[in-house]
């Protein structure tokens, strides 16, 4: 149990907001000002899952991945809404319904897409005191390596069919995915200069000049950066959902490498000492959980970007992937029941989606309170 009260105020802010998180017995109280940009366990209307096809690079193993996003819509569906992107809307909801998925909060959006990876290409939500906004950046396929013509219009179809509540913002002049971004809902953000400060983003800005637009438009109080940690395989300049996030209660869990003689351990050490060296708003040290890194899993003589960091958090419970490794996968799960102790965990087997360098928070994306229909 944790209570945090008076911390500073964030830029711009005009009323003062009190966010009570209630977790069965423990309480969460933070101070903050509106517009602010929630946690991910601040309370939830819905999820995104922007469905995979025979049009995208999941062809050679649709089946395997139709049933692994069938199972991640299971668990939401049993707790909120679930909005499922998709261009033919009819071949997805026999699947859903041949899984069980409680239909009754699944919503559909019937659109062309690129692909699936709904965490970059989703809209990112800022709560303010009367509405929230609806904040649409430009997707460019991880800095132009891949088409993300139609992905890019996802959001702004979605608004249009009258499926989201809320303003919608037009961000379309700036470079950003929700994977390389992760905010603790009281004016923290954590990220990777790998990643923003990467060529093809927004190269005509500087670090500086990020960091301003990004307090700006998500009313932060700062930003953590971090200068080491990649994963092998990782096409997307190292998101921070696969390498480290925050919990309640200035948590961090992070992604450790034990054996010297992997290509990863230098650096993801590196990145454990830039963790420790980083504070809180009142100047203590984060209280920091180490997640292992998988056995190696590799495709065609390639390492796969295996991560148990890549969790999402849901109403009352916390999913996160599992890799046929069960001493990796259950070691995975008991560290992140200490970093959640009052939501249920549900492991789900990720293996399909590792083969196109992702895993389950790469394929979803969450709504807070009152904005999914």
């Amino acid at each position: 149990m944790g209570i945090q009260v008076g911390l500073p105020v964030a830029l711009g802010g005009k009323e003062t907001n009190i966010q009570l998180e209630i977790n069965q017995t423990s309480v969460e109280m933070v101070e903050m000002r509106a517009p602010f940009l929630p946690s991910e366990w601040y309370e939830q209307s819905g999820v995104q899952l922007t469905w995979p096809h025979a049009g995208t690079d999941w062809k050679r193993m649709l089946t395997d991945v139709q049933d692994c996003f069938t199972k991640i819509a299971y668990q939401i569906a049993e707790r909120e809404k679930v909005l499922i992107v998709a261009p033919n809307a009819h071949d997805v909801r026999k699947q859903l319904i041949a899984g069980n998925v409680n239909m009754e909060n699944v919503r559909f959006m019937e659109c062309a897409t690129n692909d699936t990876w709904a965490r970059d290409h989703g809209l990112i939500s800022v709560v303010d005191t009367t509405e929230t906004k609806l904040l649409d950046f430009t997707f460019n396929g991880w800095g132009l390596k891949y088409p993300s013509d139609l992905d890019n219009q996802i959001t702004r179809h979605t608004f249009d069919a009258g499926l989201l509540h809320g303003r919608y913002v037009n961000k379309l002049g700036f470079v950003l995915e929700g994977g390389s971004i992760d905010c603790d809902g009281a004016g923290t953000l954590l990220t990777t200069e790998t990643c923003l400060l990467s060529p093809n983003r927004n190269d005509e800005l500087n670090k500086t000049d990020i960091e301003e637009y990004l307090r700006s438009a998500f009313n932060l109080q700062r930003i953590l950066w971090l200068k080491h940690g990649f994963l092998s395989g990782d096409d997307t300049d190292s998101h921070i959902d696969t390498l480290a996030r925050f919990c309640p209660n200035n948590t961090i869990v992070y992604t450790i490498c034990t054996d010297e003689h992997d290509e990863h351990y230098k650096e993801l050490k590196q990145m454990e000492e830039e963790l420790k060296s980083f504070r809180t708003l009142t100047g203590e040290s984060y209280r920091l959980i180490p997640l292992p890194l998988p056995h190696p899993i590799s495709l065609e003589g390639y390492r796969l970007p295996a991560t148990y960091a890549n969790f999402l958090v849901i109403n009352g419970a916390v999913l996160y992937p599992t890799y046929n490794q069960p001493d990796k996968d259950n070691e995975a799960r008991d560290i992140l029941q200490t970093a959640f102790p009052h939501q249920d965990l549900f492991g789900i087997d990720c293996r399909s989606l590792i083969k196109q360098h992702g895993s389950l928070h790469c394929v979803t994306m969450q709504f807070p309170k009152n904005v999914l229909i």
